[in-house]
C-alpha cells in the first residue's frame, strides 16, 4: 500500500501561484511513476500531468504546458506540482496518483491505470 496525502491548495488570484505537494509513505517512492489529476465541479477527473519513476520524463496536458511543472524528490518522497500563471479555469480538487512500474522512463496519463489515490487538495482562482 502506498499512502499519498496533498498539500499546498488554496485561494489565489489569476495571474498567481502555487505550488502543491504530493508526500508518499508506505513503499519505496522510486518504484512509482506519479500523476496530477484534477476535477471541477461538475465535471470529470481529467489528466494534469505525470511524471515517471526516475523524474526523468514528464508529460502535460496542453491545458497546463509552459505553465505548471512536476518534478519529484524521491530522497523525500515526495512530488511537487509548481503551478504559474494560473487561471480561473484551473480552479478544482487536484489529486496525486501512483503507479507502481517497472519502467523507469515511463509516464502514466490515464486515470484507470493508477492504483493509489490522495484525498485531494482544493485549488481557487479568482478573476
Amino acid at each position: 500500500q502506498v499512502q499519498l496525502v496533498e498539500s499546498g491548495g488554496g485561494l489565489v488570484q489569476a495571474g498567481g501561484s502555487l505550488r502543491l505537494s504530493c508526500a508518499a509513505s508506505g513503499r519505496t517512492f522510486s518504484n512509482y511513476a506519479m500523476g496530477w489529476f484534477r476535477q471541477a465541479p461538475g465535471k470529470e477527473r481529467e489528466f494534469v500531468a505525470a511524471i515517471s519513476r526516475s523524474g526523468g520524463n514528464t508529460y502535460y496536458a496542453d491545458s497546463v504546458k509552459g505553465r505548471f511543472t512536476l518534478s519529484r524528490d524521491n530522497a523525500k518522497n515526495t512530488g511537487y506540482l509548481q503551478m504559474n500563471s494560473l487561471k480561473p479555469e484551473d480552479t478544482a480538487v487536484y489529486y496525486c496518483a501512483a503507479k507502481w512500474t517497472g519502467n523507469a522512463i515511463a509516464v502514466v496519463s490515464t486515470t484507470r491505470e493508477y492504483d493509489y489515490w490522495g484525498q485531494g487538495t482544493p485549488v481557487t482562482v479568482s478573476s
